[in-house]
């Protein structure tokens, strides 16, 4: 598992990181205080404060570095 923490401060930003995420058939979870999200999920993603950084955790063995890349935009 990795986690690193991903900032989505607007609409559009929840709505492609989602479409990205759902890309990969590793399980993606986000989490905020004592939440955890599944990120592939747009509703839950809304319940979360999208203030400040979220933590991602990404359940992968071998797409890591590709899954990474792709989240790039989002990271902190």
């Amino acid at each position: 598992m990795k986690t690193v923490q991903i900032s989505l401060n607007s609409i559009d930003k929840v709505k492609a990181f989602v479409n990205d995420v759902s890309k990969f058939d590793s399980d993606f979870d986000l989490v905020s205080g004592r939440y955890v999200i599944d990120a592939k999920s747009i509703m839950g993603i809304f319940s979360l404060d999208l203030s400040k950084p979220i933590d991602l955790n990404i359940h992968s063995e071998g797409d890591v570095d590709k899954i990474l890349e792709l989240l790039k935009p989002y990271i902190v």
